[in-house]
């Protein structure tokens, strides 16, 4: 058996690989981005056969990369955009409609039935989660309805049901396994993290037959074999994207907090082997499954993060490339009064608002775009604050430090600027590959390249310290600020039917 890991993450906007060998060394890395498409208003979704395309392609090119033999390959994990939703027939294994992303809105309206029934209270409780179109119960409900929608052919298990992890195992393996991990599972609103099983109420309330669903498995074990370039390489390791980033900085025990700076911004805590209820908006989760132990996490998600950026580079076009994003932001002082809201899908934790809608406010004559960049740019920040006042008023706990990580956590106007507002240190790995770092421990442990947990503590090593600069009365004033900003963003959009 070989010494190297590869990794599939695959995001909402591109499809990675990397090569890991046994000291966490990268040999190789390949991206593709990934189209994204918008039917209506507030819809999003990707196509399922270029998300598969794409990420077989840089699973080869990052072998090619390398210069590594297939056959040394000990394992294959993978991490994964969560709740985005895909409907395949077994037969053809051809997608049964586009996947419909996780920053899609479109089921809003059956949220709010589903809640007029009475079934809020059972889904906090089974869940961990709050009702919101944000998962892939009423997405997959959804799609049904419009491809099957007498529910034959996925009674008869001819349609498969399965979030991005699912779809790529099922195709890797040749159709031949269709599992899902508990961390994927945990972020459907289907599944109860308690029992450990799909929820039969949920399922019959959106009439979804639990004959297309897949089997959910640990985090940590063999599922199954692929071919790549001759060699049989199994795929040991699994789970959705923040939660391997949260075992990537190595937050094995209850208290342990990253937050992941990527498209969304998702600040997780590890809370143990028992779930902490939030009262603050935030979500209880599976955080990992292995060895026969479950841990939890509690949850905090900001709809846009990094996306806001790509926003202004692609919709607005006053960045030609999104590394422009953090000297234009440095060329002003401050955002002279201008305040960005990046609610453009709903807000996320602690607000929980699906028809709150993006707004730019304090605009004036003497505004110009580096004030726009540059608000958008904290915009990032002052939502994450929002994510750790909820976590620290649940847990009784004040965070020491924070651990970023995702492709903004490059920028140090932002992380500098998160600092500031939270006034303590954020700290970055000196892997900012934490997704896919953690899908390779993963898969690692479930082949023997690394023996415990205890030892990949001791890999984990810091490559920067931002501490905080900005005085008690300034970060005040800037958070009141952002709070009115946030309210006059809420409920913006009437619900409206599909």
């Amino acid at each position: 058996m070989g010494n190297y890991i590869l990794t599939l993450d695959q995001g909402t906007t591109s499809s990675r690989a990397i090569l890991f060998d046994a000291q966490q060394n990268i040999l190789g890395l390949a991206q593709k981005e990934l189209t994204q498409f918008y039917p209506r208003e507030g819809w999003v979704e990707h196509d399922p056969m270029e998300i598969w395309s794409s990420q077989s392609a840089v699973m080869m090119e990052v072998i090619a990369q390398s210069g590594v033999d297939p056959r040394d390959i000990a394992a294959i994990g993978l991490a994964n955009q969560r709740e985005t939703t895909v409907v395949w027939d077994r037969s053809t294994g051809l997608p049964a409609y586009n996947a419909i992303c996780w920053q899609c809105r479109r089921t809003a309206d059956r949220v709010d039935l589903l809640c007029a029934e009475g079934l809020e209270g059972h889904i906090r409780e089974t869940t961990g989660l709050l009702p919101d179109a944000y998962f892939s119960a009423t997405k997959l409900s959804w799609i049904l309805d419009k491809v099957d929608p007498s529910r034959e052919k996925a009674r008869r298990g001819e349609l498969l049901f399965g979030t991005v992890d699912s779809w790529l195992v099922w195709k890797l393996t040749g159709g031949r396994v269709h599992v899902t991990d508990a961390t994927n599972a945990s972020r459907t609103m289907l599944y109860d993290i308690h029992r450990l099983c799909w929820d039969d109420t949920l399922l019959r309330a959106l009439d979804i037959p639990a004959a297309m669903l897949p089997r959910v498995v640990e985090c940590s074990e063999i599922y199954g074999e692929t071919d790549l370039a001759g060699a049989r390489i199994p795929i040991a390791g699994m789970a959705g994207d923040q939660q391997a980033a949260l075992f990537g900085q190595t937050c094995f025990a209850p208290g342990e907090a990253k937050n992941t700076y990527g498209t969304g911004c998702f600040l997780l805590m590890n809370t143990g082997e028992t779930p902490c209820v939030s009262k603050n908006g935030l979500l209880t989760t599976v955080a990992m499954r292995r060895g026969g132990r479950t841990q939890y996490a509690l949850e905090g998600s900001a709809f846009t993060g990094g996306a806001v950026i790509q926003w202004l580079r692609d919709g607005l076009g006053i960045l030609s490339d999104s590394s422009e994003a953090e000297p234009m932001a440095r060329r002003v002082k401050d955002t002279g009064g201008v305040y960005l809201v990046p609610a453009f899908t709903g807000l996320g934790a602690p607000y929980w608002d699906m028809y709150a809608r993006g707004c730019l406010l304090g605009v004036t004559r003497g505004t110009r775009r580096e004030h726009i960049v540059r608000a958008a740019e904290e915009s990032i920040a002052y939502q994450v604050w929002d994510l750790v006042s909820a976590m620290e008023k649940d847990t009784g706990l004040t965070l020491s430090a924070l651990n970023a990580d995702g492709g903004a956590s490059r920028d140090g106007f932002l992380l500098q600027f998160q600092s500031d507002l939270l006034g303590r240190p954020v700290r970055r790995p000196a892997i900012r590959e934490t997704t896919a770092l953690g899908a390779a421990y993963l898969a690692g442990l479930a082949v023997g390249i690394w023996k415990d947990e205890s030892e990949l503590k001791s890999l984990w090593r810091q490559n920067a310290v931002f501490s905080p600069e900005m005085g008690a009365d300034r970060r005040r004033t800037l958070l009141r600020d952002w709070h009115r900003a946030v309210e006059r963003s809420r409920s913006w959009a009437e619900p409206s039917g599909t």
